[in-house]
C-alpha cells in the first residue's frame, strides 16, 4: 500500500515532481506513483519503497536488471506449498504494485504423495484465497506419461514426465489468456545442485549454464511434444515445419536464482507464514537429495558457503560464454541444424544470426569437409547438436563425441555403433518369446525395459550418417532390479539377485564384488553390455572399456553379447558379472553390503 504521508505532500513537491518527470509519467504522480514509459516499470515513491522487507528489495533489483517482468504482465506464481515457492509468493505480493503486474497462484497436483498431495493443494489454494488471488490447478498424474520409465531411471523418468505435464499446464494458461509469463522458485542452491549433477553425469559448458533465468514456452501440438533433456537443452520427436501455426507464448521465469534457500526460509519465518514440506525430499537414494542433504553440506563445512555461490556463479559464466559462442558459430548451434527448439527454449541471440536453418531428417548426413574445418570446441557442440537432432534415443557422453570425430578422421567406409538408453515407448521394440519369465517379473514390479532400434554412424566418403544397424543384433535385453531383490533374466536361463548381506557372512572370495548400499539407490537395471559401456574393477588403475575387459577373458560370440551388468540411476556401471566391485563403491571391511549374482536357472 501507498503511505498514508504521500497524500498530503505539498503543492510545490508535487509540482517539482511533474517538471521532472514529464512527459515520461502519467498524471498519477499525485498519489506519488508513476509508470514510466521508457522502461514500462511501476515506480513507487520512497514512502513504499521504506518499508519494504531487504529481500524484497533485493528481488525488485534483480528483476528490473535482468527485466524479467515488466508493468501489465499478468504473472502466476507457480506453488507448490514448499517454502521456496511460498516465498516468492510473498515476496512477488509485496512488490506487485511497484511492478505493476496482476498476480496470480498456480499448483499442479501430480498425485505422486496420495494424501499428502492433495494436502498441499489444499494448502496452496487456501494461500491464494487468503490474498484474494485467482488460483488455477490441475490433476496431473504422471501414471501413462511417465508409463515404462522405470528401473533404476524410475525417478529421472517421473521428474521429466512431471516437467513435462507442467509446462503443458503452463502453456494452457497462456493459450486461454490468463496469464504471460510463470514465475518458478528456483534458487542458488537448486542452480548449484543442477551444475554439480551435471557435472557427475558429465557435461560441457551448455550443460554447465544449469538453469537459465528465463525459458520460453510454446503450446505443444499434437504431433510434436518436446521434452527438456538433462543437459538443459530441448528435443523434439518431430522437427516443425514451414507451415506450423503459430503458437501462444509463455515464459517461465525465475527470478529467485541469486537467493539461498536458507533466506527464504527466514523470511517466511519472520512473517510468521508456514510452508509444507515434502517427504520424498528426504529420500536420499535418489541423487538430487544425496547432493542436497550431504554433499552441499559438507562443502559449505569444509570450504565455506561462498563455495556454493561460487558453483552457482559458474553458471552464469558458462551461459555467457555459451552465448557468444552459439553467436561466432550458428552452424553449430540447434536452429541451424533443423533442430525445432520452440517448445522450451531459452532466448539466444544465435537464434536471429546466421542463414536458414536446414532440415536434417533421420539418416541425413553430416559434411565432413565444414565439420573437420571448425576449431575443435565447435566441432563438439556441432556433433552433438547433428546427433539431438537425429538420434534423440541415444544417450550422448563426451566419449561418444570424441569417438564420432575419430571416425570422422578415419577412412571412409567404417562403422560405429551407437549406444541407446532406456524409453518408454513401445517403437522400434523387439519382444523376446518370453512370457513365463515376463509374467514373474511383472508380479515382482520387475517389468521388461524398452530399448530404441539399434542405430550406428557410418563414414562416408565425404559425410557422416546416422542409420540404423545391420539385423542380427538379437539377444539385447533390460530389467528393472530393486534393491535388496532379484529378477529373472530369460536370455541367461538365470535370476540376477541383489541381496542384503552382512560383509562376514559370505564368502571370503567373493567379498570384493560386495557394494555399499548407500551407493546404488533402491533399483538398478540389468542388463546386458553396450558399445561404448565402461567399467572400473576394484584392484585395477583405471576403467576400460567392456569390450576390452571381455576380450581380456577370451569370451566370444552369445556368451560375451549377453554378458551382465548392472547400471544405476546416473547411467554408470556398478555390476559386472564375475569382475570385482568398483573401489569408489565397494562394501567397507564390516557392516551390511548388497550381494549380486547370477543364480540358477530361469523358471
Amino acid at each position: 500500500m501507498v503511505s498514508g504521508q504521500v497524500f498530503h505532500r505539498r503543492d510545490a513537491e508535487i509540482a517539482e515532481k511533474k517538471r521532472i518527470l514529464g512527459a515520461l509519467c502519467v498524471s498519477a504522480v499525485e498519489l506519488g506513483f508513476c509508470w514510466v514509459l521508457a522502461t514500462g516499470y511501476w515506480q513507487l515513491d520512497c514512502g513504499t519503497i521504506s518499508t519494504m522487507h531487504e529481500l524484497a528489495k533485493k528481488l525488485l533489483s534483480a528483476i528490473r536488471k535482468q527485466e524479467l517482468l515488466c508493468a501489465g504482465d499478468r504473472v502466476a506464481v507457480a506453488v507448490s506449498g514448499g517454502a521456496d515457492s511460498v516465498a516468492l509468493l510473498c515476496l512477488l505480493e509485496e512488490l506487485r504494485e511497484e511492478l505493476g503486474i496482476v498476480l496470480s497462484v498456480a499448483h499442479v497436483n501430480h498425485k505422486l504423495r496420495g494424501a499428502e498431495s492433495d494436502e498441499d493443494e489444499r494448502f496452496v489454494s487456501e494461500l491464494a484465497a487468503a490474498r484474494g488471488l485467482d488460483f488455477h490447478t490441475v490433476d496431473a498424474s504422471i501414471g501413462k506419461r511417465a508409463g515404462g520409465r522405470g528401473g533404476a531411471r524410475a525417478k529421472v523418468g517421473v521428474e521429466a514426465a512431471a516437467r513435462e505435464l507442467r509446462y503443458e499446464f503452463f502453456c494452457k494458461l497462456a493459450r486461454q489468456g490468463r496469464v504471460v509469463k510463470i514465475a518458478t522458485a528456483h534458487t542458488l542452491d537448486d542452480q548449484a545442485e543442477t551444475v554439480l549433477l551435471r557435472i557427475f553425469r558429465g557435461t560441457g559448458i551448455r550443460g554447465l549454464a544449469g538453469i537459465h533465468p528465463r525459458l520460453q514456452l510454446l503450446a505443444p501440438t499434437e504431433e510434436m511434444r518436446s521434452i527438456h533433456d538433462a543437459a538443459g537443452g530441448a528435443k523434439t520427436r518431430k522437427a516443425a515445419t514451414a507451415h506450423d501455426e503459430p503458437r501462444q507464448a509463455c515464459e517461465v521465469v525465475r527470478p529467485l536464482l541469486a537467493f539461498r534457500r536458507a533466506q527464504l526460509r527466514e523470511y517466511l519465518q519472520a512473517r510468521g507464514q508456514s510452508w509444507r514440506e515434502d517427504s520424498s525430499n528426504e529420500d536420499v537414494a535418489f541423487l538430487r537429495n544425496r547432493v542436497r542433504r550431504r554433499l552441499l553440506p559438507l562443502i559449505a563445512e569444509e570450504f565455506g558457503e561462498a563455495a556454493i555461490e561460487h558453483i552457482a556463479e559458474l553458471a552464469e559464466i558458462a551461459r555467457a560464454e555459451n552465448s557468444v559462442l552459439s553467436t561466432q558459430y550458428p552452424v553449430a548451434s540447434t536452429q541451424h541444424l533443423g533442430i525445432n527448439t520452440s517448445y522450451l527454449t531459452t532466448p539466444s541471440p544465435a537464434s536471429a544470426a546466421g542463414t536458414a536453418a536446414r532440415s536434417t531428417p533421420i539418416g541425413a548426413t553430416l559434411d565432413l569437409g565444414q565439420l573437420l574445418a571448425l576449431p575443435l570446441a565447435v566441432a563438439r557442440r556441432q556433433v552433438r547438436a547433428w546427433m539431438e537432432a537425429n538420434a534423440p534415443e541415444v544417450s550422448i557422453s563426451f566419449r561418444l563425441i570424441e569417438e564420432i570425430l575419430e571416425l570422422a578422421r578415419g577412412a571412409a567406409g567404417k562403422t560405429m555403433e551407437l549406444p541407446g538408453k532406456a524409453l518408454g515407448g513401445d517403437a522400434g521394440v523387439k519382444e523376446i518369446d518370453s512370457k513365463a519369465a515376463d509374467e514373474r517379473n511383472a508380479r515382482a514390479g520387475n517389468p521388461r525395459l524398452r530399448t530404441a532400434s539399434p542405430k550406428q554412424v557410418r563414414r562416408g566418403r565425404r559425410e557422416l550418417a546416422i542409420e540404423s544397424a545391420p539385423c542380427g543384433e538379437a539377444g539385447d535385453y533390460e530389467y528393472s532390479l530393486p534393491v535388496p531383490g532379484e529378477v529373472a533374466v530369460p536370455e541367461l536361463g538365470a535370476r540376477i539377485e541383489a541381496r542384503l548381506v552382512e560383509v562376514q557372512s559370505v564368502p571370503e572370495r567373493e567379498r570384493d564384488g560386495l557394494l555399499d548400499p548407500d551407493s546404488l539407490g533402491k533399483k538398478v537395471v540389468i542388463r546386458n553390455w553396450r558399445a561404448g559401456d565402461r567399467f572400473w574393477p576394484g584392484h585395477t588403475s583405471a576403467e576400460k572399456k567392456v569390450k576390452e575387459l571381455l576380450s581380456d577373458r577370451h569370451a566370444t560370440g552369445a556368451k560375451k553379447k549377453l554378458w551382465p551388468v548392472a547400471v544405476k540411476e546416473d547411467g554408470s556401471l556398478v555390476w559386472m558379472r564375475g569382475f570385482a566391485a568398483p573401489a569408489a563403491i565397494a562394501a567397507r571391511a564390516t557392516g551390511k553390503a548388497i550381494w549380486m549374482r547370477e543364480l540358477g536357472t530361469s523358471p
